[in-house]
This record gives C-alpha cells, sequence and structure tokens, in this order.
C-alpha cells in the first residue's frame, strides 16, 4: 500500500476566514448592542410619558369622591333629612378571580340572604364599568368585625365607609322631602340629558320623590377625585393626591316639624290631607298627606315584600293627596264665584232670592237640590255663602255661563299647576266647552254649567290649590303661590329663597274683596253659620268656608239620606279657612275622603290645627 501525501495547510487562507469571521461577529454583537441601545432610548426617552402613565395605572388608581349630600333642615333650625355613616361591602368585579365562587364564600361567611345576592346582580348590569357594586348596604359591626377577619381571603372585596340619607322623622314628612334611592336606567338618562355623568361618577344614590327630586341638583354637591397608591392586589396604600367634593347646599324649608307631627297626630286612620300656609307669603307651614310610609325603606333598597305591601295597600299611601289628590272643591269654591258675580253684576249685594229647597229652570222638569231640603228661605250673596246655600249658586252660574266662569275661575289658578316645588303635582281640571267637546266630543249643556256652580260635575281641585285661592282672597288678588323651600343655609346663615309670585286677580270694585271676607267670617262667628259649632269658643277671630263634596248622583226621585252608601262612594268632607280674620297667619285646607260633611268633620280638625299655632305653640315659645 502506498503512502498517502499530506497536504500543506494554507495558512494564509485561514486567517482570512477567521478574520472575516471575527469581523461578522464584532458587527452583530455592535449591531445587537445598536438595537437594544435603541430600544432603551426608546423606552426611557421616546416613549417614557406613555410607559410612565401606565406604570403609574398599575401603581396609583384615580378614584370620584361622592359629594356628602345637602341637610335639610325645618324653618326653625331642626334636622330633618342627614346623613348617617354606614358601612358598605363592596365588590370590584374586574378584581375577582372568581365571581361566583367569591359570592358562594360571602354568602356564608355572612350571612346574606338569596335578596342581597339577587339586587347585587341587578346592580351590577346596571353599575357603571370599573366602578365597585355593592353586596350588602348598611352592615352590622358584627358583619363588618368578621369580614375584616378574613378579608386577606377575598382580593377585590372591601368594606367602604360612606354616608346614607336618614329621615329621623319618618313617615311624618314622607311626601314634602320624598327619598332617595338607587340609581337605575331612568335616572342614568335623566342624568345625561343634564350633562352631569362625570358629576355622579362616584353617586348612587338620586332623589326619588319630594324636596329631594325637585333640588336634586343643588342637594347633590360637585364630585371629587382622589389619587391612591395600591399594591398588585389593588389595596391602597396611601393617598398621594385629593381633589375634594364640593357638598351639596343645605336646604331650609318653610315647613314647622312640630306643626306638622301635630297635623299627623290629627289625621288618625282617616284618608286625606292636611295643608297649612303662611298666608302672607305662600310658605307652607305643613303639608301631610294620609296614610303615609317610612322613606327610609328606600334609601338601601326596599324589599320586594314592603314595596308589594305599599303597592297592594288600597289606601294608596304612595300618593300625596295635598298635591295629587283631585276632588270636585265643593262649597269651596262659592267665595271665589260670589265675587265673579259681583264682579260681572249679575248680583250685588242686595240681590235676594227664595230659597225653597230645589232649583228649576223654566220648562225643565229636572230639578236641583240644595243640601237642605226645606230651604234657606230668603237669602242674599252674604248669607248664602254662610248657610252655604247651593240655589243661590245655581241661579247665579246659569246667569254667568261657563265661559266667563272658566276664565275668571282660571285667574285664581284652577286647573293649572301652582308650580309648588314638587314635581309630583297635579294640575286638576277647570272644565270648559272646549275641553268637553275634545274629552267626550260632547256639546257644553246648561245642567253642565249649574253643577258647577256648587263645585261638582267636572270641576277637580287639589287641596294645595284651592289653599292657594284662599290666599290669593286674603290678599285682595295678590299671588304668592304655595312654596317648600324657605332658605338657603350658608356658613349657618339662611338666604332667603325668592317668593314664588304670579299674576294678581284684578277686581273692579275692591268692596267686593271685603264683602266675601266678611261673608266668611261670618260663617265661624254667626249661629247659622256651617263652620259655627266647630269654632265656639275659640280665642280668635277666623273666617273660612265648609264643603261637602258629593262622589255619586242621586235620582230625582230618591232622597239620599234613605239610601245605603258603599264607603268609597260617602261624601268628602272639606273645611277651608284662615286666622285671625283681621290679620291672617295661617291658612288651612283640610280634605278628608268620604268622612261626611265638612263642617261636622273637617272643620274640627283645621280649628285643632289653628288653636295649636295661634295659641299653644307661641305659647310655649
Amino acid at each position: 500500500m502506498a503512502k498517502q501525501r499530506q497536504t500543506i495547510r494554507d495558512f494564509s487562507a485561514e486567517s482570512n476566514l477567521f478574520l472575516r469571521r471575527c469581523l461578522f461577529a464584532v458587527f452583530f454583537c455592535l449591531l445587537l448592542i445598536f438595537v437594544i441601545l435603541s430600544n432603551l432610548f426608546s423606552l426611557q426617552i421616546d416613549q417614557f410619558e406613555d410607559y410612565k402613565i401606565r406604570a403609574d395605572g398599575n401603581r396609583i388608581k384615580v378614584v370620584p369622591v361622592a359629594p356628602n349630600r345637602g341637610i335639610i333642615y325645618d324653618r326653625n333650625g331642626t334636622i330633618i333629612a342627614e346623613n348617617k355613616p354606614v358601612f358598605n361591602l363592596e365588590i370590584s368585579i374586574e378584581e375577582v378571580p372568581n365571581l361566583d365562587t367569591t359570592l358562594a364564600a360571602l354568602k356564608k361567611l355572612l350571612q346574606l340572604s338569596d335578596t342581597d345576592i339577587a339586587r347585587f346582580e341587578r346592580n351590577r348590569k346596571r353599575q357603571r364599568r370599573f366602578q365597585p357594586v355593592t353586596l350588602k348596604s348598611n352592615m352590622s359591626e358584627e358583619r363588618v368585625a368578621i369580614f375584616s377577619a378574613h378579608q386577606h381571603l377575598f382580593d377585590g372585596v372591601s368594606v367602604e365607609a360612606s354616608l346614607s340619607r336618614f329621615y329621623p322623622y319618618g313617615s311624618a314628612l314622607t311626601h314634602v322631602l320624598g327619598y332617595v334611592s338607587k340609581i337605575n336606567e331612568r335616572d342614568l338618562n335623566l342624568i345625561a340629558s343634564w350633562g352631569a355623568q362625570s358629576n355622579y361618577a362616584a353617586t348612587k344614590n338620586i332623589g326619588k320623590q319630594g324636596i329631594e327630586r325637585y333640588y336634586e341638583e343643588r342637594l347633590h354637591g360637585k364630585v371629587g377625585y382622589a389619587k391612591l397608591e395600591v399594591d398588585s392586589k389593588g389595596r391602597t396604600l396611601r393617598v398621594l393626591e385629593e381633589n375634594a367634593p364640593i357638598a351639596g347646599e343645605d336646604l331650609v324649608l318653610n315647613i314647622d316639624i312640630e306643626l306638622q307631627l301635630y297635623v299627623q297626630s290629627q289625621l288618625l286612620e282617616r284618608r286625606g290631607s292636611v295643608v297649612v300656609s303662611d298666608p302672607r307669603d305662600g310658605g307652607v307651614l305643613a303639608m301631610y298627606s294620609n296614610p303615609s310610609y317610612d322613606p327610609n325603606l328606600f334609601v338601601n333598597g326596599i324589599s320586594q315584600k314592603d314595596y308589594s305591601t305599599l303597592i297592594q295597600n288600597p289606601d294608596r299611601p304612595l300618593l300625596n293627596r295635598a298635591v295629587q289628590g283631585q276632588y270636585p272643591p265643593a262649597s269651596l269654591i262659592k267665595p271665589h264665584l260670589a265675587l265673579l258675580g259681583l264682579e260681572y253684576q249679575v248680583v250685588t249685594a242686595k240681590t235676594k232670592i227664595q230659597d225653597k229647597g230645589f232649583y228649576q229652570l223654566k220648562d225643565v222638569e229636572h230639578i236641583w237640590r240644595d243640601w237642605l231640603r226645606r230651604g234657606h228661605g230668603i237669602v242674599d250673596i252674604k248669607r248664602s255663602i254662610e248657610v252655604s246655600c247651593d240655589t243661590f249658586f245655581y241661579e247665579m252660574a246659569y246667569k254667568l255661563g261657563i265661559d266667563n266662569i272658566y276664565e275668571y275661575m282660571s285667574q285664581f289658578g284652577f286647573g293649572e299647576y301652582t308650580n309648588i316645588d314638587l314635581l309630583e303635582e297635579s294640575d286638576g281640571n277647570m272644565p270648559s266647552r272646549g275641553w268637553k267637546r275634545a274629552k267626550f266630543n260632547q256639546p257644553w249643556y246648561i245642567g253642565d254649567t249649574i253643577s258647577v256652580g256648587i263645585g261638582q260635575g267636572y270641576w277637580t281641585a287639589t287641596p294645595v290649590q284651592l289653599l292657594d285661592s284662599i290666599n290669593t282672597i286674603i290678599n285682595d288678588g295678590q299671588r304668592f303661590r304655595p312654596q317648600l323651600l324657605r332658605a338657603i343655609k350658608q356658613d349657618n346663615i339662611d338666604i332667603p329663597e325668592t317668593l314664588n309670585e304670579a299674576t294678581p286677580v284684578q277686581v273692579l270694585s275692591p268692596e267686593n274683596w271685603a264683602l266675601v271676607k266678611q261673608a266668611m267670617q261670618d260663617t265661624v262667628r254667626l249661629p247659622h253659620g256651617t263652620a259655627h259649632k266647630a269654632f265656639r269658643n275659640a280665642t280668635y277671630s277666623s273666617s273660612g268656608k265648609t264643603g261637602t263634596a258629593q262622589l255619586f248622583s242621586v235620582g230625582q226621585d230618591e232622597n239620599v239620606d234613605d239610601l245605603i252608601i258603599a264607603d268609597y262612594l260617602k261624601d268628602n268632607a272639606m273645611y277651608l279657612g284662615y286666622a285671625p280674620s283681621d290679620a291672617p297667619q295661617i291658612s288651612v285646607i283640610v280634605a278628608l275622603e268620604n268622612a261626611g260633611g265638612g263642617g261636622s268633620n273637617a272643620a274640627p280638625i283645621s280649628r285643632s290645627v289653628m288653636d295649636y299655632w295661634l295659641g299653644e305653640k307661641y305659647a310655649r315659645q
């Protein structure tokens, strides 16, 4: 075998190859260093602000802070709506690993009910994203302690302290104050229409009824914000910066809480309402509708059982009868119609008629009865008010006609809102030819006008409208509309609210005011007056008018005294009055449903209220 020849190595070629490889490696390393440096430059300089914000977003949480709701006071400085500290169990859903498991564990640990869980699910659907959802409101100290001992087991769950609305006088002021409750979809749409979404970022409750609803934007205040440093689990480590919220305005109402409680005590089990005002400025001193309910039930979410009890109650406690109850005004409007008759010279102070107990038009078989079957004998306009003679007003209404009645009574505010500071108000109905044609597609008949002459037929009014109308008579046509808000409290100083005035009622003969007011005083003062018995031996002078509103028609040949009448068809008892007669300080409307005669049922309550206001209360002060 031949011996193989050894190849001679080319050191120059190998050296060149090695050099090229080294250069490539160095270039590659330099390129990597350049890329790294470029990325570092981009991250630390070019995109510094962006990544700083992201980093802070993981470390710092900006949360909205709800403002404290304004306090509500009565006219004497007594708190009637306040904020109480409470503890709520809240869940930040995006921080919870397994929501179903967490809810099950919390339910067992804190003995939560199925209602609590169901309410949480409803709130969760309505709540804005990334906002905590309340699982349990108003937790007891025991439950707070139990959860605190186990909080480390529940990521995203915390107990938060907050202020909750509280109404110390409960059902006594429900229909005045209303209540606050959880924000729902309709409320969110309303807030959006105000352009105030950001201002409600941390707010869970909103005014739903009464003063709370009417003055929501003033009571709510302005939202604040806080920057919090948090750990990896979202728990707050410290507060970095705080922009404090601005509390809502504190309101002072015209309501006198002692008078309000007294009025409540007078109604007892009767269905109806009482409204008391100062006729000198229209300020509402008391407004109570019976039956009522406790508004605190709604603040943290009313249970289905409690709500069903309220809406199924045949006495309708949710209805504010003072501003929503629409009743035939009956004889309460006879003083107003007397003014109209005098103004249009259909009657004079000397006009007299023979009341035989009924009224009948020539060639018409139908008769319209007086409430006193034997009649009142010879009466003039003044006595017809004092004894509440229907026949006189049948005749006067016939002569006036519905067009004149409609035009003049509209000046007193009948058929329109009084603009009292409650959104729940009804406007009642002041009938006219046009209204009947639009409503029933029927013409207006003479009989319709005659019924309107005693406040019956299609005419309906709310108690607050009737009180507004009597205040207009007291002030000789000047109109101070009913008003609940008295002032705004700032730094313990009450800044008065502007009065709610309307266009005055003009009369051609000012002495007509005096005649009508004298007749109302004699209704109380003289023995034959329909309110004399109720006000006998009063230590002050007063004026008023009784009313008994009939709720069904009696046949021409029937005697109402012989009929068996269902409770819900019995007459409404009403009284409208003021005192003292020469310098009125108080005006009162009492409206009782299905209670019977106004003089025997409503007037005594008015007497008690006036006695309290003009006697007992001021004697104590």
